[in-house]
């Protein structure tokens, strides 16, 4: 199946994807805040460059785009795969998740307790309170 955009007008959409301060990141940052936890972002000395890390708890948050990072749950969506060029992405997006685990290999031998959190939790704001606060406990709150 041939794309139906240009090559200019995919550049374009391609340019507006965010890395960081994403709308399921700002979500989970919203809750943590409100919890009374505090944090930092994008730690670039920590493998993987995790979006939240808290030092006190030693625990570090990717919040991951089901997409991008093909969240394996069989019942999402958005992790679905293009019918266009998929020699192109299906490479690019198993490499996407095999660097996430290496990732996450590394942080948990580092001692660094790991949670991921996929885009399409966080549109369910009472199941990742629960999610949080049971990883967390209860100790800033």
């Amino acid at each position: 199946m041939a794309d139906i955009l240009t090559s200019a007008e995919r550049s374009e959409r391609m340019a507006r994807i965010r890395a960081k301060d994403t709308a399921p990141e700002l979500r989970v940052r919203r809750l943590l805040h409100r919890f009374g936890y505090r944090f930092r972002l994008h730690r670039v000395d920590l493998p993987g460059c995790p979006d939240i890390v808290l030092p006190r708890h030693r625990t570090v948050i990717f919040v991951h785009g089901c997409f991008w990072h093909q969240h394996p749950d069989p019942a999402c969506r958005r992790a679905r795969l293009p019918k266009s060029r998929q020699d192109y992405w299906v490479p690019k997006l198993r490499r996407n998740a095999q660097r996430d685990a290496a990732h996450r290999i590394s942080l948990e031998r580092a001692g660094w307790r790991v949670l991921e959190i996929w885009e399409c939790e966080t549109s369910h704001l009472s199941k990742l309170e629960g999610t949080l606060r049971s990883v967390l406990g209860n100790s800033g709150l």
